[in-house]
């Protein structure tokens, strides 16, 4: 089976933007449609092609007793691409996330490598080698963001049973993927005005302990 065009995908930003919210939860598609400044139209149009391209999968689910049925999408898949693009390299490749198999030390001697091979035979000896290296690399991302995976799907589980509140979330989940942000980059990913930004950051900083400095968001690490 080949793999999803992720490229194409993360080329839009609606897609970009639904993605986002489908990383804090599942959600239904009135749901989503709220969470973006599109039409519902645009939305349903958007989400057909990341269940085309298998990025996402739908399912109906009956909202209690007397609730209707409602279509939930959710993320199908649990990889990181790395894509390199110069005037001498296009190359790109999808790491499979799943349990980390290893959390050890790992030291890469990059100065092993030679600086400034010569002739030809030098040249690919390096670039091979260079390989390698590339390799050992890749195998610790691979487990450092199934680590991070894990302990985000955990985190992400308990926050909503202690406290509950999702936007409160998904700003925490921001701030942890990003470090900073500002209020105007929440409204614009949360499709929030700003004082209700403010409000939910409020909220958020009886919980973790947040600084906010002028329109800057960050967790306060030392006082964790």
């Amino acid at each position: 089976m080949s793999e999803p065009d992720i490229f194409y995908i993360l080329g839009n930003k609606v897609r970009r933007d639904l993605l986002s919210h489908l990383t804090c939860t599942e959600c239904y598609f009135s749901l989503l449609s709220s969470k973006v400044n599109v039409s519902s139209t645009a939305v349903s149009r958007h989400l057909k092609i990341m269940e085309r391209e298998r990025v996402l999968k739908s399912y109906e689910k009956e909202e209690g007793f007397i609730g209707p049925t409602r279509k939930y999408y959710s993320i199908a898949v649990s990889k990181t691409f790395l894509v390199t693009i110069t005037p001498n390299i296009f190359w790109y490749k999808g790491l499979d996330l799943d349990e980390p198999e290893k959390l050890e030390k790992l030291e890469i001697k990059l100065n092993e490598l030679e600086k400034f091979p010569q002739d030809l035979h030098s040249m690919i000896k390096a670039f091979i080698n260079a390989n390698k290296k590339l390799e050992q690399v890749i195998e610790a991302l691979k487990n450092i963001e199934s680590y991070r995976n894990n302990l985000m799907k955990n985190l992400k589980d308990k926050y909503l049973k202690e406290v509950g509140d999702m936007t409160q979330l998904a700003i925490l989940h921001y701030l942890l993927l990003y470090d900073t942000a500002t209020v105007e980059d929440l409204s614009d990913v949360l499709n929030l005005k700003e004082r209700e930004v403010r409000e939910k950051v409020e909220e958020l900083s009886k919980v973790v302990p947040i600084i906010i400095k002028k329109n800057i968001i960050k967790i306060d690490k030392e006082a964790l």
